[in-house]
């Protein structure tokens, strides 16, 4: 740990990005921030040099691992892996590095590992996270599980280094679902995808004879809603269990039912259905496919996300003349409206951390996405452009993967941000992709 002495400069440094960003200070407390952050002109600041040394042990997965956390690190925009031809030595796993010869370059923190493998293939990684300047072992820990395991080993490693030196949960051992575009805008197919959260292992889990939109992560299991279309069809929203492969198909009495959201425990859908010029929102308890109508406007009203705790649902409506952000009880009870001010606002996902609620806003022929308090206060713009829409949260609440569209025969293309604004990353997919949707962190025991 850093010590007293030094940890109050880079405490002070990140309380005053967060309130000069506009957050709660909740984003990292004192007794947990350790990210060493300088403050430049503008609020910028230095993400945090950290080297990884090449995991010892098997000569063909040590560098794998290693390479692993150095990307994964590197994309979280808080860190700056030192490149290896500066090293000064090649660290022993079983002894203290040479603390002063990593200072005099400049790294703060120093991860060693070792990877090996017993005779039934079974794979073993340890690593070690050493604070630099203080000269001690910050955290050690080890995991174990099979070959095909391995770039997972490097996603857990990477969640425990930037959990120890942030203070906020991880979200590299994740996946990332989307709709995979392929084809002419014509004639584009839009197949249901899912890969790990830095684009490896890209799987699909549609052939593309029906087109996927609006794919939803539950935030408790493994099941993704979403909405698939037939050529001269009505979209029908499905459900698909990703351990088992099962599917089923949503039953409703609406002309047509759109944006199905999981609940926060996964046992309830809430949803948009279509009656007539006007569509109202439903909540469905996925055991007895009963449903609830909780609004009854004379509007469009979709796009519906729980809150964490599940007590109220935020959605988007046009009961004001224009598409606005609302909130209500979970029963529908109270409705009170949430943005206001220039352009349109819509498609609200609620952070998981249950702190922000992030939005799309439209205004003079731009995109932008924001975010903002529960109570529709704090407004922010994280990223704006030509046509970014679909922000979905990381499960730690820090980070959104959005879809930006730059126009003409092109398609679009996923991006991460974080909730700063000051650090955004393309995620990297094999074709056009859009509608993204963030999972929880992976079982530990899967």
């Amino acid at each position: 740990m850093h010590s007293p002495s030094r940890l109050r400069p880079a405490l002070a440094a990140l309380l005053w990005l967060c309130l000069a960003a506009g957050l709660m200070p909740g984003f990292a407390t004192p007794a947990q921030a350790q990210l060493n952050l300088r403050i430049g002109p503008g609020g910028a600041f230095q993400p945090m040099p950290i080297a990884i040394a090449d995991f010892s042990g098997d000569p063909s997965l040590g560098p794998t691992l290693s390479g692993i956390v150095t990307n994964n690190l590197k994309r979280s925009g808080y860190f700056t892996p030192v490149e290896k031809g500066r090293f000064p030595e090649s660290p022993n796993f079983d002894a203290a590095p040479n603390f002063s010869a990593w200072k005099d370059i400049g790294v703060q923190g120093l991860v060693t590992g070792r990877v090996t493998r017993d005779g039934t293939g079974k794979l073993k990684a340890e690593f070690r996270l050493w604070d630099v300047l203080s000269g001690q072992q910050m955290v050690g820990q080890q995991y174990a599980g099979d070959g095909a395991n391995a770039r997972r080993m490097g996603h857990l490693i990477s969640d425990a280094v930037y959990t120890k030196i942030t203070g906020i949960g991880g979200f590299f051992d994740t996946r990332v679902a989307f709709v995979d575009e392929s084809g002419s805008k014509e004639h584009r197919r839009k197949r249901l995808a899912i890969m790990d959260q830095d684009g490896a292992n890209v799987r699909y889990l549609t052939s593309g004879e029906a087109s996927v939109v609006a794919p939803r992560y539950s935030p408790s299991t493994q099941d993704i809603t979403y909405m698939a279309q037939v050529t001269g069809q009505q979209p029908r929203v499905q459900v698909i269990n990703l351990s088992t492969g099962a599917r089923q198909l949503i039953p409703t009495n609406a002309e047509m039912s759109t944006s199905p959201r999981f609940s926060p425990d996964g046992r309830r859908l809430v949803m948009s259905d279509q009656d007539g010029g006007n569509a109202s929102i439903y909540v469905m308890e996925l055991a007895s496919k009963a449903q609830t109508r909780i609004t009854n406007a004379n509007a469009i009203d979709t796009s519906p996300s729980f809150s964490p705790d599940g007590r109220e649902i935020v959605f988007e409506s046009d009961r004001g003349g224009q598409q606005q952000v609302y909130v209500m009880g979970a029963d529908g009870s109270n409705p009170r409206r949430l943005t206001f001010g220039d352009g349109s606002a819509s498609q609200p996902a609620w952070s998981p951390r249950g702190d922000y609620i992030a939005f799309t806003r439209q205004r003079k022929g731009s995109f932008a996405i924001c975010v903002m308090k529960p109570d529709g206060t704090g407004e922010r713009v994280l990223t704006e452009g030509f046509h970014n829409e679909g922000p979905t949260w990381a499960p730690n609440g820090q980070y959104l993967i959005f879809f930006r569209d730059p126009g003409g025969q092109a398609g679009g293309k996923l991006y991460m941000v974080d909730i700063t604004g000051k650090v955004e990353q393309p995620v990297p997919t094999p074709s056009y992709a859009s509608d993204p949707t963030w999972s929880p962190l992976i079982d530990p025991q899967r």
